[in-house]
């Protein structure tokens, strides 16, 4: 699925257009339609409690409404072996699926300080 670039991929601001790809219920692929720039996704939903508030801002960005249900993922930097990656919290690309737009949200590190930018996925996975 297309998307529209509302707010900037940060570092990646030139990136207009992606396009969202299933990987599997973990995993998604986000590619940049712009150049050849390619995103590791990760549903963080499966990995931790995260919750947070989408800013008034992104949300008038985004067209979202109190009926919207936005997808959520962190960008991931994979490495080898997998339990090296880290993942990036504290920004969350919000996507609108209905509007076909995205925004990379920071949040404010203040009042989320559990989530940071390069945690390890590690932490995360059960441990045999």
């Amino acid at each position: 699925m297309k998307f529209s670039v509302k707010a900037p991929i940060l570092g990646f601001e030139s990136i207009k257009n992606v396009e969202l790809e299933k990987v599997d219920d973990f995993f998604f692929k986000l590619k940049s339609c712009d150049d050849e720039t390619v995103f590791m996704l990760i549903n963080p939903f499966l990995l931790r409690d995260y919750d947070f508030s989408v800013p008034e801002y992104f949300k008038n960005l985004l067209n979202l409404s109190e009926d919207s249900k936005p997808l959520v993922f962190n960008i991931m930097i994979v490495s080898t072996p997998i339990e090296t990656s880290v993942v990036n919290f504290i920004a969350p690309l919000v996507f609108n699926a209905e509007e076909k737009s995205v925004a990379q949200v920071l949040l404010d590190g203040s009042k989320y300080k559990e989530y940071g930018l390069t945690e390890k996925i590690s932490n995360y996975l059960e441990k045999k």
